[in-house]
Order: C-alpha cells, then structure tokens, then sequence
C-alpha cells in the first residue's frame, strides 16, 4: 500500500454523469479505505454535492462548474485553486478531455502523482481497449494499476433518508419513464408504463413516478390510465430516491440515473435498454437487477417485464 503522510491530499475528480457518478461510489470507497488518515477532496459537479457527502468517503467537496472556453476569469480561478491544494496524488475517475486538461495546470517540478489518461502522468490507465470496457471494470482496472486492488460495487443500502413525509402505502413500486430528451429512443412507451402500473395496482402494489420536473407529463398520462398511482416528478433529491428505493417492491426504468440508484439500493430492478446506449458497458450490477436490451424499446411487451426475474420474486 502507498503510505500519505497526514498532511498530503488526495484529489478525486468527477463530474457526472449522475448514472457514472453512482457507479463510481465503490472506487471512491476503495480510495478511502487504502489511504487512511489523508484528506479526499472530490471536485464534481452541484447535482452530486448532497450525495457525495452523504457517503463519507470524502472529507471535502470542491464545485467544478465546467466553465466555457470564453470563461477565462472562471478557468483561472479553478488554475489556482488546483495548484495551491498541494495534491500528491490525483485519481481522475472522470478520463475525458476536460478532467485530463487539469493535469497540464501543474507545473512540471510541482505535478501531483496523477492515475487517469492525461499524456504523461504518472500512473496511466494505458489500456488500449478501456473504451470497450464497463464502467466498473475500467475504473477497477485504472486503480488496480495505481496500486489499489480492492475495489467494492457501490452499496447504498447503508445510506438513509427519511422519506416519511411522501405518506406513501407500506407496498408501493417505483417507475421511472424518463430519461434524456433529447434522445427520446431511450425510453420504453409511456403507454408500456401505464399498461404496467395497471398491473401493479391488481397486485396491490402503488406506482410511484420519479423523474425531473419535466417529465411530470409522463406521470399524468400513466395516472389517466392507472389513477391510483403517484406522481412524485421533481419532487425527490438524490437521496431520498435512495430512501424511496430500499423501502420499494420492484423499480422498473429506462437507462438513467435513478435507476442506478434503486439497483445500488438492493432493490429489485428492471432497467431497459435501447441500441442508443449498451448494457455492456454501463448497465448497473446489482445484484437483484434484471436487465432488458432491444433494439427498439417499442418491442419490449409489458408482459416480457412482468414475466423477469424480480417480478416473479415478488409477485
């Protein structure tokens, strides 16, 4: 193991998104248990602020605001403050062209030990086919050749938050229809969700619809066929989705953040995919997780869902 003494710093960088943020929980849970007694600062991005305090593997939290190339004042500012943290080591868990750009803020007589793909860094993750690898793995091998071997899955199961105040039914499911907008192939039909919350209602189980404020439409039009069930759209922080998750019968959802969330939970999930982004390389892992891959969404049946794995445990 690599010994920091107390007074060096350690410097994770990532920046989102929110489906890779979760999935980067276990290696920043391995950062931290093989170096003890040494301060993590994490430079991310506001939407992961909450959660990345909440999971104590850090001791600070830096904001990138990913400034513009036109945002001179912004990018000298975060120059400075990179350079006077006095890092000596940096794990880039973010590997792209911005997060690499950081490693050329330092000085050559003052660069930190740095693990990620920046040209010239000190432990680099020289895997020629790390693009075709799944997240977890690729982030598993970069810090195995930085010397880190023990790398865990994210768990969020020991992660609480009091979700009392939704005054939700003790057998409820949770449904995210959602997704980017703009690419709208990612998403199963309103219509399959609506169809499937008809039949959690006959099992006495209550949908409940999370997603962005945006997408409160979606969760009217599944309410107008399954009525019963509950429109919570905009209405969750990233914690509370966790909260939501561990006490749910069954999650079902599109490629998309909360859907990380519920499968890290240990609750039992149904994540589906489009040809627009591969299982292979970023599904969730979890252990009670079934995943559901088609070329087109629109030939995925309600029944073929019903008929997974987490549906027959509950069901």
């Amino acid at each position: 193991m690599i010994t920091l003494s107390d007074n060096q710093n350690i410097l994770i960088i990532k920046l989102g998104a929110l489906g890779d943020f979760i999935q980067t929980l276990g290696p920043m849970k391995a950062i931290r248990d093989h170096h003890p007694g040494t301060h993590i600062t994490l430079l991310t991005t506001h939407p992961y602020e909450q959660l990345a305090l909440a999971s104590g593997f850090v001791d600070a939290i830096w904001i990138d605001d990913r400034p513009r190339l036109y945002q001179v004042g912004k990018w000298l500012a975060l120059h400075s403050r990179l350079r006077l943290g006095q890092f000596a080591r940096v794990y880039d868990l973010q590997t792209s062209e911005r997060s690499s750009a950081y490693f050329r803020f330092f000085s050559n007589s003052a660069k930190p030990e740095w693990s990620g793909i920046a040209k010239g860094c000190s432990h680099p993750h020289n895997n020629p086919n790390r693009d075709f690898m799944h997240t977890q793995d690729r982030q598993r091998e970069q810090l195995k050749m930085s010397g880190i071997y023990l790398v865990p899955p994210t768990d969020l199961s020991q992660m609480n938050a009091d979700v009392s105040h939704f005054n939700l039914p003790k057998s409820y499911g949770i449904l995210v229809p959602g997704g980017a907008a703009h690419r709208p192939a990612k998403r199963w039909p309103v219509d399959r969700y609506a169809e499937l919350s008809a039949q959690l209602n006959l099992k006495g189980i209550t949908p409940v619809i999370l997603g962005s404020s945006s997408e409160s439409d979606l969760a009217e039009h599944i309410k107008a066929i399954a009525p019963d069930a509950i429109n919570l759209a905009g209405q969750t922080s990233l914690i509370e989705i966790i909260g939501l998750a561990k006490k749910a019968k069954i999650a079902v959802g599109n490629d998309t953040g909360p859907m990380h969330i519920a499968s890290a939970s240990h609750c039992p999930s149904v994540v589906l995919f489009s040809n627009e982004s591969d299982p292979k390389l970023c599904a969730p892992k979890g252990q009670k997780t079934a995943i559901f891959h088609r070329t087109d969404l629109n030939d995925l049946s309600t029944q073929d869902v019903l008929n997974s794995a987490p549906f027959e445990a509950i069901f």
